[in-house]
């Protein structure tokens, strides 16, 4: 990091030195500098959409879901294949209470891309939300079928039980996940166990 901040010193208005560097402080969790690297960077790069995609990813994290919102839409027009991007805006839609778009978008990426567990996750929590909850459990399962050893769809299904008041469903998740994500497990174990 201190070697890529060196040479952004020494060429400042160089976008892809802007870009690295802001990957860089997103992985370590310092998003205002990222943000202002990111800005730069797009000011020069308008059309770049992993520059974009990063801006937006960012913005979510600092909850400015408006503004992610924006930046994934240019996103997925400039790179209709970015299934993350749809995953995120999904998110996003979702998040601002339009379980209607979000359904659209994410049904879009499961077009795109059937074997990305990530969005039938977001699709479950759709499903979850709007009371449609046969839906819900078809998005999760249909997930932990991709990626049955990623804790994420087991911690969603996990919900899904909660949800419909099926306790058994919820321990048999919990204990899985004792197994795929300690920490996972200890805040659904802290919670209901």
């Amino acid at each position: 990091m201190e070697q890529l901040e060196a040479e952004l010193q020494q060429d400042p208005e160089n976008p892809l030195k802007q870009y690295e560097l802001a990957r860089i402080y997103i992985d370590h969790h310092r998003n205002t500098e990222a943000l202002e690297l990111l800005d730069r960077c797009i000011k020069v790069r308008r059309r770049d959409p992993e520059a974009l995609y990063a801006r937006a990813v960012t913005n979510l994290s600092m909850g400015s879901y408006r503004k992610a919102a924006c930046d994934l839409m240019k996103t997925i027009v400039l790179d209709p294949g970015l299934i993350q991007a749809y995953k995120h805006l999904g998110f996003v839609q979702f998040t601002l209470g339009k379980e209607e778009a979000a359904l659209k978008t994410l049904k879009k990426a499961i077009e795109i891309d059937p074997d990305y567990a990530e969005t039938y996750c977001v699709l479950g929590d759709a499903y979850l939300d709007l009371g449609e909850y046969e839906q819900a459990r078809e998005a999760f399962e249909k997930a932990l079928d991709l990626e049955p050893d990623n804790p994420e769809p087991h911690s969603k299904i996990a919900m899904y039980y909660l949800a419909r008041g099926d306790m058994k469903g919820l321990k048999r998740e919990y204990e899985l996940l004792k197994k795929l994500d300690a920490t996972l497990a200890e805040q659904i174990g802290s919670l209901f166990f």
